[in-house]
C-alpha cells in the first residue's frame, strides 16, 4: 500500500477549510501516482508487478479485487495497492491494515521517511526521545504514539498482524527487513508473543 502524502495530504487540506471528502479523494489519486512510479521502478528491476486501485481507472490500474490480488501473489507478482479504501476519512494506514487482513498477510512493513522506529516522543523535535524496540498495539493506542491511527492499529491487533516500523532512508533497509533482520520497532498483539 502506498501513500500519497508527498503529493497531497487530504486530512490537512480539510483542516484548512477544504471539503474533507474532496481533499481525501485528491489524496487517493496521489496514491495512484505513487503506485505507478513504484511499479515503474520495480519493473525496471524486472520485478513483475500489478497495481490495483480502489478507485476505478482501468487505463492505469486494475480494480481492487481481493481474489485477483491473491492470485497475483500466488504467481509471485508484487501487488501494489492504491486509491486507499476508495472511501474518504480512511487513512492509508487503515488501508494497509485492511488489505493485509484481506490477503491474510502476517506482517506489515511500515517504512518511514523521517524516523527509523517508534519513539516515546518526536525524535526530530526532542533529542531525548527514547526508541522502542517492541510494543503491543494496546500500548501504541494508549500512549498515542502516532505511528498509525487507532483504526489501523485495531485492525492489525484483531487480525494478529505484526507491524514492523523502520527507516526508509538508510541504504538497503527494505532488503534488510524483508530478509528478517530486526530493525526499528516491532508491534504485536497485546501479549507481544
Amino acid at each position: 500500500v502506498v501513500g500519497g502524502g508527498n503529493i497531497w495530504r487530504g486530512a490537512n487540506a480539510g483542516e484548512r477549510g477544504m471539503d474533507r471528502a474532496t481533499a481525501d479523494y485528491m489524496g487517493m489519486l496521489a496514491t495512484v501516482i505513487n503506485a505507478l512510479a513504484l511499479q515503474d521502478a520495480l519493473e525496471s528491476l524486472e520485478v513483475d508487478t500489478r497495481v490495483q486501485s480502489a478507485i476505478e481507472m482501468q487505463q492505469v490500474a486494475e480494480p481492487y479485487i481481493r481474489r485477483r490480488a491473491i492470485r497475483h501473489l500466488e504467481k509471485g507478482r508484487v501487488v501494489i495497492f492504491a486509491g486507499g479504501t476508495g472511501n474518504p476519512y480512511f487513512s492509508t494506514d487503515t488501508t494497509a491494515a485492511l488489505r493485509a487482513a484481506e490477503i491474510e498477510a502476517e506482517v506489515i512493513l511500515l517504512a518511514k521517511g523521517k524516523v527509523d522506529a517508534i519513539y516515546n516522543m518526536d525524535p526530530l523535535l526532542n533529542p531525548d526521545a527514547q526508541k522502542f524496540t517492541e510494543l503491543s498495539f494496546i500500548e501504541v493506542i494508549n500512549r498515542g504514539l502516532g505511528v498509525m491511527d487507532s483504526t489501523a492499529a485495531s485492525l492489525c491487533m484483531d487480525n494478529n498482524i505484526t507491524l514492523v516500523v523502520f527507516g526508509l532512508n538508510k541504504s538497503e533497509n527494505i532488503k534488510r527487513v524483508v530478509m528478517g533482520e530486526k530493525l526499528g520497532t516491532i508491534v504485536r498483539g497485546e501479549n507481544r508473543s
